[in-house]
């Protein structure tokens, strides 16, 4: 709709409290009538279109796309909104996606109903452009292959005056226009999906999210691959992927990304790191406590990316954020009292959200983030000391994603990642060892083993492979697995992965078994 104010569409709607917006009946539609649309009213149709049909898995697109300051004609030409780094209709639309899941839930709790069952999938935008390429040949054609329907041209007989399908991604366009946001798949919230420890007993406790909030389950027995029903542990509306870490004494400790308030038509819009601790080992959590965000203003606060954290050896818990800036912050937790020191910028380069830390053999913490041309690192000098920015690796290739990190014998780190466009694993290692032949896409987890690494990816066909000193294994039964699955080390040194299903239910993959 374009009238004296400019187009009116779903931005417009999520901003306006008083704006109505009328619908178009097009041809041969089965609506008789248009209708109209307030900012409220199109989110009770998404709520009731979720009660109605109670999805367990939702996909939507980014609600807090970057800061990105493109010029002017840059910008026209490739869609974005002034100042971020996506389509302002992306960005509504995610945004009442996720306002509508938060009252779903809601009103759920209020009228004392299970919460609903489903996990969130969100995707990056236009960002990809911004960014290095991260998806392999053989990937990339499969996925323009599947834009081809959507697609449209004006010489096509459809049927239909106005025309049929979008003409800027019609035929071979996906792969010849400039913007090259097709050439890369990006999460809005990477990272594992759970996080996975071991028991005394060696039964596996998982760690979720589940209908926005934090959900703990637990293995029935040793080795069983069974789930014992979930214990709801809140603290929603939560971001799908949650950190963790466990303290010097062994009380879990996790970190969300809270939707703190989601709201349009000028009312709050914030975000903050949340975290849950353990009174004492194996015992009842604490409450929720907001650890507030690294950014000072609402609309900074927005574009933070999910919490990653580690314990030193002297008992120091460091969180790590990206930041709206495209860097990293940090807070840390003191051993002795628990209490949280203030954010501070750990400066560096602009960086991917996704970030990887580890504990090297001395005792020092590093962090490592993929940037625009080279992996970025941050560390100690001395495990008593700040971390701070570290030459960026600009003799490695370009990563795609943020590197596994794994703590080496003689007190470096190894570093596992594809390479911008790459199908093949890149291994920095301090011998120089050859990177083992472990093609495929997307990101890598790792594992240190006394045998050499356990690497955990996908193949070209999106199946998980687990690779080990001694052997290769395809997960090929069990449902789809979902973004972010975890690699997790038993007490006897034996991999178990963890992911969650497109029913939101988690499974846990041990090699040899059918789980």
């Amino acid at each position: 709709m374009h009238t004296g104010r400019g187009r009116l569409g779903l931005p417009s709607l999520w901003r306006d409290r008083r704006l109505v917006l009328r619908t178009v009946v097009a041809d041969n539609s089965p609506l008789e009538r248009a209708g109209s649309y307030t900012y409220d009213g199109l989110v009770d149709v998404l709520v009731g279109l979720l009660e109605q049909y109670r999805p367990t898995l939702v996909h939507t697109l980014d609600p807090d796309p970057d800061l990105q300051f493109s010029s002017e004609s840059e910008r026209r030409r490739d869609s974005e909104q002034r100042g971020y780094s996506d389509h302002a209709d992306h960005t509504a639309a995610a945004c009442f996606s996720w306002a509508a899941l938060i009252r779903w839930v809601a009103r759920a709790t209020a009228a004392g109903e299970p919460v609903p069952g489903f996990t969130v999938s969100a995707f990056r935008g236009y960002y990809n452009r911004h960014w290095p390429k991260n998806l392999p040949p053989k990937v990339l054609e499969r996925k323009a292959a599947h834009l081809v329907p959507y697609g449209g041209s004006p010489d096509w007989e459809c049927g239909n005056p106005a025309g049929c399908g979008d003409y800027n991604v019609g035929g071979d366009r996906p792969l010849t226009n400039r913007k090259g946001w097709v050439r890369s798949t990006h999460h809005r919230y990477p990272g594992p999906r759970t996080a996975v420890v071991s028991g005394a007993d060696s039964r596996l406790t998982a760690y979720g999210v589940l209908g926005l909030r934090a959900v703990r389950w637990r293995e029935s027995a040793p080795g069983s691959g069974v789930w014992e029903a979930p214990d709801d542990l809140g603290g929603g509306p939560l971001a799908p992927v949650l950190g963790s870490t466990v303290t010097a004494d062994g009380r879990h400790l996790l970190f969300g990304l809270r939707f703190a308030a989601l709201g349009g038509h000028g009312s709050d819009n914030e975000r903050e790191i949340v975290v849950l601790e353990q009174r004492s080992p194996g015992g009842p959590f604490r409450a929720w406590e907001g650890l507030g965000n690294p950014a000072t203003g609402s609309d900074h606060g927005r574009r933070i990316g999910i919490p990653v954290a580690v314990t030193a050896p002297d008992g120091r818990v460091h969180l790590f954020v990206r930041n709206a800036e495209k860097g990293v912050s940090t807070r840390i937790r003191q051993a002795g009292s628990g209490s949280w020191g203030a954010w501070r910028d750990l400066g560096g380069g602009e960086v991917q959200d996704g970030l990887s830390a580890v504990v090297d053999t001395a005792g020092c913490v590093h962090v490592y983030a993929a940037g625009h041309h080279s992996v970025h690192h941050w560390t100690q000098d001395a495990p008593d000391t700040d971390v701070t920015a570290r030459t960026q690796l600009t003799e490695a290739p370009v990563p795609a994603h943020a590197p596994a990190a794994v703590p080496a014998p003689d007190g470096s780190v190894d570093l596992y990642y594809r390479a911008a466009a790459a199908a093949a694993l890149t291994t920095l290692t301090s011998g120089n060892t050859p990177a083992p032949r472990f093609e495929g896409y997307g990101p890598v987890a790792a594992a240190a083993t006394p045998r050499g690494p356990a690497l955990l990816g996908r193949t070209a066909e999106g199946t998980l492979r687990l690779r080990t000193a001694g052997a290769t294994a395809v997960r090929s039964q069990g449902p789809v697995a979902l973004d972010g699955a975890a690699l997790h080390l038993g007490a006897d040194g034996a991999p178990a992965v963890v992911g969650f299903g497109p029913d939101a239910a988690p499974w846990i993959w041990r090699p040899g078994t059918a789980t």
